[in-house]
């Protein structure tokens, strides 16, 4: 089975395992839009970095896990617009691809890893530990999004193939 794990938007990460092993972990593909130099999700990327780890697969072999998060108290329109954006190019890159679409709320996977109310940086931390052979990967706090992607990925495969993965 291959597994796509997605922490959304444009500082986000996307996880890759490949029969429960990660075969790679990187940031979500930017790019530069306007004058305002403000950055979106490159989709042409990602949707080649998607194609180039699904050729030859079984459509059945193929999951996405992605962290189903909403507006916070505090975040304004524009910001909340353009991770809706960038969230809506994750999702259409996949429905087009036909690939099964799963969807995990923050505080389910966080619950599962005991990270509930803990700093940011902590995720990095459990990653580590469960995934060591990827620590130079998520080395560096700005990782903490990969770190995200990796656990995401990690509790969907606890939950999932024992038929007991509920978003």
């Amino acid at each position: 089975m291959i597994l796509f794990a997605i922490d959304p938007g444009v500082n986000g990460a996307c996880c890759i395992f490949v029969d429960r092993k990660i075969i790679e972990v990187f940031d979500m593909p930017t790019m530069i839009d306007g004058k305002k130099n403000k950055k979106q999700i490159n989709s042409a990327y990602l949707a080649n970095q998607i194609k180039k780890n699904i050729t030859k697969i079984d459509k059945n072999e193929i999951n996405v896990i992605i962290e189903k998060v909403s507006a916070m108290p505090g975040q304004g329109v524009t910001s909340m617009f353009n991770f809706g954006q960038s969230f809506g190019v994750i999702k259409g890159i996949f429905s087009t691809l036909e690939i099964p679409i799963h969807y995990v709320r923050p505080v389910k996977w966080k619950k599962h890893f005991n990270l509930i109310g803990s700093e940011k940086d902590a995720s990095r931390t459990k990653a580590i530990e469960l995934f060591p052979k990827f620590s130079s990967e998520i080395s560096k706090k700005k990782d903490a999004n990969k770190a995200d992607a990796i656990l995401i990925g990690k509790y969907f495969l606890d939950h999932y193939e024992s038929g007991g993965f509920h978003g």
